[in-house]
């Protein structure tokens, strides 16, 4: 995972980040200790992280979709490599990007990507805020996901890392592939989608990251989970679709 160095709130529906524990590519995750990371694919190849909200949506950044192309999710996962895991592939049924997303300048860079999923102690959805709320500067949240490692090198197993908020508006865009789409957690809530920066704004070489606030899109993401989350999402059992 290309970790933060610099966290920030950039504007209302953004933030982005400093890292302050752990080494500059974190450390490997307790396997499934994040229930709700999805892995999501092109061609079977990690593309680009995402977040189970509901038994049947994954959260993720707008751009990891170009050219509507086909995309498939893994969950169940911490090693992409080892296929005796018990993770499974699961094909995106419908694709909803954020319709005012714009990738220059990134802005409102937010997908939903929907598909069903069966609970089990390895799959699991993430919480999200329940109103339109401001993180507290300073707050320590954590970060994770597969991306390119420091060395250069691709990990195939989960990697995390601890960030802080901070009130700083300078930050540069430069950004480890696989990592976008994750989620930003503080506490037990998914509180931003890795994204990207705008380089015309920023002017840091701290190497941060910036996410979007779920928190202003809410009224957005409930217009397609609608009272899903209520209802405990998980509860009605499905057969499990092919294993990889």
């Amino acid at each position: 995972i290309n970790v933060i160095f610099q966290i920030s709130l950039v504007h209302s529906l953004a933030f982005s980040a400093h890292v302050i524990v752990g080494t500059v590519n974190g450390t490997e995750a307790k396997p499934h200790s994040r229930p709700y990371m999805v892995s999501v694919q092109k061609n079977w190849l990690h593309t680009c992280g995402g977040f189970l909200i509901s038994d049947e949506f994954v959260l993720t950044a707008a751009h990891c979709r170009k050219n509507s192309e086909t995309l498939t999710v893994v969950v169940g996962a911490h090693d992409l490599k080892n296929k005796t895991e018990g993770s499974v592939c699961i094909e995106v049924k419908s694709y909803h990007q954020h319709p005012d997303f714009t990738e220059d300048p990134v802005m409102n860079d937010i997908m939903l990507l929907r598909k069903k999923v069966t609970q089990n102690e390895k799959v699991n959805w993430i919480s999200i805020p329940i109103k339109e709320d401001e993180t507290e500067v300073h707050s320590v949240c954590s970060v994770a996901g597969w991306g390119r490692l420091d060395n250069g090198s691709l990990s195939n197993r989960l990697m995390e890392t601890h960030v802080k908020i901070m009130n700083h508006t300078k930050c540069e865009n430069k950004w480890g592939k696989g990592d976008s789409g994750g989620p930003l957690v503080c506490g037990k809530t998914a509180v931003g989608v890795t994204s990207f920066g705008d380089p015309n704004l920023c002017n840091s070489p701290e190497l941060p990251e910036v996410y979007m606030k779920v928190s202003a899109y809410l009224q957005w993401i409930h217009k397609f989970i609608g009272n899903q989350r209520n209802q405990r999402g998980f509860c009605r059992r499905k057969r499990r679709k092919e294993r990889e």
